[in-house]
């Protein structure tokens, strides 16, 4: 399974890709805002930390509109990922970049319907909301299952399954055990997921008891 990391913050992308485990990056119109900094300055600068995919958003919501600023956004870099929305203009946009060979994330997914309509368009990655799913009271890790399936039953689709909205470390977990192929999450999220209290116990014993050997292995 491939990590991306979900914020457009400089100094958490950059420790998260120190550590080598880091496979990409998902921008959102709202994580930009939030940066209070330069959309395409932002783009630019993350794209020089991380070598994989980095999921830029167009504002557009017309065809149009959707392909000048994709195409604008393409430009940054050549690991830019061009992100349109799950609607009729954002996948006619969709069919356009992927035939001319630019990587493209379909965002706000949340039916297998829609991720059909999206891997028959040509999307690079397909993004269910599992978390926003949730909030509504319905099971976001039966529709990562559901794409599985449908996309399995077709083994010409390309389009991955980028588990999105994710919450917690046990989203983690139930995605990667549904088989989605990527998960993008908060930084805080991927970081806690190292965590476990048997583990600092068992560490903190460890320690003490090398301590009592009195040895040094340097």
């Amino acid at each position: 399974m491939k990590f991306f990391v979900d914020t457009a913050e400089i100094n958490d992308i950059a420790e998260l890709a120190e550590t080598g485990l880091l496979d990409g990056v998902t921008t959102n119109p709202s994580l930009i805002a939030k940066s209070g900094r330069n959309f395409k300055e932002v783009i630019a600068e993350i794209c020089k930390i991380v070598e994989g995919p980095v999921s830029a958003e167009v504002a557009a919501t017309d065809y149009e509109g959707m392909l000048a600023e994709g195409r604008e956004l393409a430009r940054i870099a050549e690991n830019v990922t061009i992100k349109v929305p799950l609607t009729w203009d954002g996948l006619k946009a969709c069919r356009t970049f992927s035939a001319e060979g630019r990587m493209v994330n379909v965002t706000l997914c949340f039916s297998a319907n829609q991720a059909l309509l999206a891997a028959k368009a040509g999307a690079t990655f397909i993004s269910p909301f599992i978390g926003r799913l949730d909030d509504i009271h319905l099971d976001g890790m039966e529709l990562i299952q559901e794409i599985r399936t449908i996309y399995d039953n077709y083994p010409d689709f390309g389009t991955e399954i980028l588990a999105a909205s994710i919450r917690s470390p046990n989203h983690v977990k139930q995605s990667a055990l549904a088989g989605a192929d990527v998960i993008t999450a908060p930084p805080a999220v991927i970081k806690s997921l190292v965590k476990h209290p048997l583990t600092d116990k068992g560490l903190e014993a460890f320690v003490a008891d090398w301590k009592k050997t009195g040895q040094s292995i340097l």
